[in-house]
């Protein structure tokens, strides 16, 4: 018989928030200064779930190491100055929360957003007033794909790996979901959906509008 879900663990960026337009805002910053045109978001969305690095290595030109980590401090300076203008919890997502709140779910976030540029997204975006936990990118040594970020989760929630789903669109959120033991769904329209590894998208719950997610709540 399936283990229930007591506790719900989501990915940020892609999963909950569709943060594209803020960081691509914060890579066209950083073309600016140096006489480039902007990109479109849709261009360039399908990096986001790589970070600054993989989003400044995708829309920059090829420089060598010094010029690329001055390129990587404007984006990060700009995009902490600018992280919710023109981001939005995705369609769905609010009533998604309203359930868990309303059911006794516990839910949380484990992102590999560093806590400084994640804490003030999720003020922005109301989600701190009801969420049970956060761990970032730098909460430990170790981020996703590593499974300790998901295990240190399921322990500040007190509910087993075996009763957490762990949500997510990147490859590194279900194969740290599946190595910390916790059940996992598989994030379509994200942007690391186009990447997902076949082998763990198979074995997971298949989401294609966030709203999905309830009925997985109730049927487990």
């Amino acid at each position: 018989m399936t283990s229930p879900i007591r506790a719900v663990l989501f990915d940020l960026d892609g999963t909950l928030l569709d943060s594209a337009p803020d960081l691509v805002a914060a890579l066209n910053h950083v073309r600016k200064t140096v006489s480039l045109p902007p990109l479109e978001v849709a261009e360039m969305s399908t990096f986001v779930s790589h970070g600054a690095v993989g989003l400044l290595s995708a829309g920059m030109p090829v420089t060598d190491a010094g010029t690329f980590e001055f390129w990587r401090i404007q984006f990060l300076d700009y995009y902490a100055d600018n992280s919710y203008c023109d981001s939005s919890l995705y369609e769905g997502v609010p009533e998604v929360i309203d359930f868990m709140n309303e059911s006794g779910i516990a839910w949380g976030i484990v992102t590999n957003k560093i806590e400084a540029l994640t804490l003030p997204i999720l003020e922005a975006s109301h989600l701190n007033e009801t969420i049970s936990c956060i761990v970032c990118g730098d909460t430990l040594k170790k981020s996703k794909p590593d499974p300790a970020p998901v295990i240190l989760a399921c322990d500040m929630l007190d509910v087993l790996p075996e009763n957490t789903l762990f949500v997510g669109d990147d490859s590194r959120d279900l194969a740290a979901g599946k190595a910390a033991g916790t059940r996992t769904a598989s994030i379509h329209y994200g942007y690391g959906s186009s990447d997902l590894d076949e082998q763990l998208v198979a074995g997971s719950f298949q989401i294609y509008h966030a709203s999905e997610l309830i009925s997985v709540m109730r049927n487990g």
